[in-house]
């Protein structure tokens, strides 16, 4: 009796463990970078014939957003999220491989008052798209400090949680809603995105994916194919794998944590 009764109550952990994530053993969050032509044309369309949910990381100042408002507006109601990814994109030009960075968005120049502006900018100019309130933010570069302090700490109650680049894998415990872990794409086929799933499965944790180009578009790029055979797993594998948007799947990461149910 005493060992059908250890057995049970291992049963018992192990489901608890693989249902953490609303009810699924992992969570998996697609994010496109930068607000470019590629989300429009390629991107979205391919999550939606899956029906599956993405964030993309919009600069408020990128081309395509001033040229393609209403096809910007149906992706949101398409229920994808429009994140905040700065109005100009800065980043620290001082650093090693930096010299795509013009002197006007250098981050080593900027005030915590000015990018904080242009951050809330950004967002007036996402909510009169998507009329939302709610939403996450993205590091550019992943540069998160101007002269030795986080100017995520200012806006901070702006959003529900920022996405740095640093990889990782994080428990709903674990996981830092003021810098996200993720893995970036650049040139990876498919199986090794899908091995980064089958990883977060195993282990019940986070995985967030970081895209730019998909089928050209950015410097940094995944094969389209490769992307869709990603998507295709991914909506096989529905039953187990929470796919959500990232406002969503940090909300609920923050009532996990605080103890607040959503």
């Amino acid at each position: 009796m005493k060992k059908i009764g250890i057995c049970f109550l291992l049963m018992l952990a192990v489901s608890a463990a693989q249902a953490q994530w609303n009810g699924k053993n992992c969570a998996v969050v697609l994010t496109y970078d930068d607000g470019i032509d590629i989300d429009i044309d390629h991107v979205a369309p391919a999550l939606d014939s899956f029906g599956l949910k993405g964030t993309f990381y919009v600069i408020g100042s990128a081309p395509a957003v001033a040229k393609r408002l209403p096809e910007w507006k149906a992706i949101a109601m398409h229920g994808h999220e429009l994140g905040n990814h700065t109005s100009f994109h800065p980043c620290d030009g001082t650093l090693p491989g930096r010299s795509f960075v013009k002197p006007e968005n250098d981050l080593s120049t900027y005030t915590l008052p000015r990018i904080v502006a242009e951050t809330r900018l950004t967002n007036t100019l996402l909510e009169s798209i998507d009329g939302r309130k709610q939403r996450t933010f993205a590091f550019p570069c992943g540069d998160r400090t101007i002269g030795g302090m986080n100017y995520y700490e200012p806006m901070r109650k702006d959003f529900v949680a920022a996405r740095g680049v640093s990889a990782g894998m994080p428990t709903p415990q674990s996981a830092d809603l003021s810098n996200l872990n993720c893995y970036s794409i650049n040139g990876q086929d498919a199986n090794y995105m899908i091995g980064l799933v089958q990883k977060a499965m195993q282990t019940h944790t986070l995985l967030v994916f970081l895209f730019h180009g998909v089928g050209g578009g950015h410097n940094l790029n995944v094969n389209r194919g490769e992307h869709t055979k990603l998507l295709a797993y991914l909506k096989q594998m529905e039953k187990d794998i929470w796919i959500a948007p990232m406002v969503d799947v940090a909300g609920f990461i923050a009532s996990k944590q605080t103890g607040n149910p959503q």
